[in-house]
């Protein structure tokens, strides 16, 4: 087995990965009325997420969390890898932060008290595109 983990990436990934881990294995735990509650948050931005039951919503939620934070934290997955899935799942905490009013200052990017509990999530998608670009450049160099 090859691991495909260089030192700097550690930190970054063990942080980001232990976090959203954790609230994966959180949302597995949740009841019908925190289901309920998150599922109409998503669905206000995203209104496809409609066509789902609550509960199944936050499984898949939930799935999708653990198997993004262990993707981060084991080291045989590339950092590409790593990097694409944390990119494109930020990018969603981003838009649901762009499209739920309230959360920004009028006309401007910049988070309201409500709204700095999702800004902060920037700091994955910055960590997220450090890592697909090294993994991308580092491939292109060994080609």
């Amino acid at each position: 087995m090859r691991f495909s983990v260089k030192a700097h990436h550690l930190p970054q990934r063990v942080a980001t990965g232990a976090f959203i881990l954790n609230s994966g294995i959180g949302k597995l735990r949740a009841d019908e009325e925190a289901a309920a509650q998150l599922h109409g948050f998503a669905a206000g931005a995203y209104p496809f997420v409609n066509k789902l039951k609550p509960a199944d919503f936050t499984r898949l939620l939930a799935v999708g969390e653990i198997t993004l934070g262990a993707a981060l934290l084991l080291p045989v997955v590339p950092a590409a890898v790593a990097g694409a899935g944390l990119a494109a799942f930020s990018g969603g905490l981003l838009g649901l932060y762009a499209r739920t009013p309230g959360l920004r200052k009028e006309g401007s990017p910049f988070p309201t008290q409500d709204g700095i509990a999702l800004a902060k999530d920037v700091w994955m998608t910055g960590i997220g595109v450090s890592l697909l670009v090294d993994g991308i450049t580092e491939a292109a160099r060994r080609s």
